[in-house]
């Protein structure tokens, strides 16, 4: 596993690289089938043929499942979902299929497991003893990825919706009435793209019973399973619904299930504050190590960041195209925040953090609008196709307000408690408060998990996603789990953290965990020190 610098550079891929050559100047060429009622009570009904699987990458099979698009109607309209395997490396000392949904929602688990050779050190990568022991196994879940990716958006619409100038002064980045323009644009791209049925579909209560489609067409008796983010509100769903199924859970960065299903706006809330927290840590760790490690601001790096927002704002800058880095364009604050705002939640990052804030005083835009592009999973609306999936499974599981004053005060909260990431968070559920296809039967009851073996809950301390507290919740409502706290910022811990790859790897493997409330220092002292020296 990569513990050190590289370890960013493996998360972020190719727009990392791309950062750091324009940083430096340089440049590239290359680049069982189950019925289960609202109330969460399982009733027998057919069972899928076996997978047939094709060979499609080095170790990796692939298969089609068809599940039913409505539970209660198992023999109505399907849904093909792709599902992919990584076969046990030591088939000999196998123990079964490991299922894992590395979250978004919207993030295709196929694709995450095609590239995990290629991310090793970065949340989720599963260690080489896991690989031996278990057939990984990716399901893509319904409405994502390969298993029909929601679409809202043409292609015109998207390039236009890159390309809108937001003010990151405003909250939602627009003014209201535009704001609602957009959302019913959206809401109805949906439904001409797609039936209301299949998005009031997307719930996690169906892809729970999809896994479990897929686990009695493997012919396993039971499961283990790993989820990271929303990842481990399908867990939890899974194991509630289907105790008897599973062998060892993990859940890493979880979300307080309680709030997932209930008002979405004391939810976004929550992400605002975790995310800003996250970027005071940086603020304060800049400012801590002093003008020698961190010039950024010159002892006053907020100060010297909101200047740098405003000024950008004013004066956008441009970014000439590099062939293999980026297509150019131009830089203004609300790209440049949205930056900051995912490089500051992985302390990781916080030294490419510094360099691109520091190149960007200097006129260089290059970095900071390369991490702004490669963006394409947040909390808040960005444009990109993944945010279509993102915004459709929400809505599906949320409950928002319809009426604007509750989002209107959501929106004030945000930007008063928040200083700099409320108004990303301000009016970021608007979509669901007029979503067109209401799921009248998901499931919302507490998912306790009631039957299931002690899951093994992680979280970091400063989460940029999903606070601390969330998993103290989410350790309380399940039946019986223990919980294990890695130190530092970020946003999931296996694969990035020795204290805590030992204990998941326990956990997957043999079902022991450490004591409840067991804290995992950090493998490297946060520091903020740029990766490119200042006078550079």
């Amino acid at each position: 596993m990569i513990r050190s610098r590289p370890r960013p550079a493996a998360r972020y891929g190719a727009a990392f690289a791309a950062a750091l050559m324009a940083l430096t100047g340089c440049s590239s060429g290359a680049p069982g089938l189950r019925s289960t009622t609202a109330a969460g009570t399982s009733t027998p009904g057919p069972f899928p043929d076996p997978l047939t699987w094709n060979t499609c990458g080095k170790n990796l099979e692939c298969a089609t499942i068809k599940v039913p698009q409505e539970y209660t109607e198992p023999e109505g309209a399907q849904i093909p979902l792709a599902v992919m395997r990584h076969r046990a490396t030591d088939p000999d000392r196998r123990i079964g299929s490991l299922i894992f949904n590395p979250g978004g929602p919207g993030v295709s688990a196929t694709e995450t497991l095609r590239n995990l050779p290629k991310t090793a050190g970065t949340p989720g990568a599963f260690s080489a003893e896991v690989l031996a022991r278990f057939d990984v196994i990716a399901v893509d879940p319904r409405g994502v990825g390969r298993s029909q990716a929601v679409r809202c958006l043409t292609d015109q619409q998207r390039a236009d919706a890159a390309g809108t100038d937001f003010d990151p002064a405003v909250p939602g980045g627009k003014p209201l009435p535009r704001l609602l323009s957009d959302a019913a644009a959206f809401t109805d791209g949906c439904v001409k793209h797609q039936s209301k049925k299949f998005l009031a579909s997307l719930s996690t209560d169906n892809v729970a019973r999809d896994i479990d489609q897929v686990r009695s067409a493997l012919g396993e008796d039971t499961i283990t399973y790993y989820g990271l983010s929303y990842g481990t509100v399908v867990g939890p769903m899974y194991a509630t619904l289907f105790p008897h199924r599973v062998r060892q859970m993990v859940l890493d960065a979880p979300v307080d299930t309680n709030q997932w299903f209930g008002d979405s706006l004391p939810f976004q809330h929550d992400v605002a504050l975790a995310s800003e927290r996250t970027l005071d840590a940086w603020f304060e760790t800049c400012r801590t190590e002093g003008t020698a490690v961190c010039p950024f601001g010159a002892g006053d790096p907020q100060a010297a960041f909101d200047t740098l927002i405003e000024t950008l704002e004013e004066e956008p800058l441009k970014v000439a195209p590099v062939e293999g880095v980026t297509p150019g364009g131009q830089l203004d604050g609300a790209m440049a925040l949205e930056a900051t705002r995912a490089l500051a939640g992985d302390q990781n990052t916080w030294p490419l953090l510094t360099s691109a804030l520091l190149a960007a005083q200097k006129g260089n835009g290059a970095p900071l609008y390369t991490m702004w592009s490669s963006v394409t999973v947040s909390p808040f609306p960005v444009p990109t196709a993944m945010f279509e999936t993102h915004t459709a499974v929400r809505c599906a599981d949320w409950r928002t307000p319809a009426g604007i004053a509750a989002h209107r005060a959501a929106a004030a909260e945000a930007v008063t408690e928040a200083k700099r990431i409320g108004t990303r968070a301000a009016y970021s559920v608007l979509n669901c408060a007029r979503w067109p296809a209401p799921n009248k039967d998901r499931v919302t009851k507490p998912l306790t998990g009631a039957g299931t073996p002690t899951a093994l809950v992680v979280a970091g301390r400063l989460d940029p996603v999903t606070p601390h507290h969330w998993a103290e919740n989410m350790t309380r409502t399940l039946d019986s789990a223990v919980l294990l706290t890695r130190e530092g910022v970020g946003h999931g811990s296996y694969g990035t953290n020795t204290c805590v790859n030992s204990a998941v790897d326990a956990a997957l493997i043999h079902g022991t965990h450490p004591a409840d409330g067991t804290v995992c220092a950090t493998d490297k002292p946060a520091t903020t020190r740029p990766l490119v020296p200042a006078n550079r």
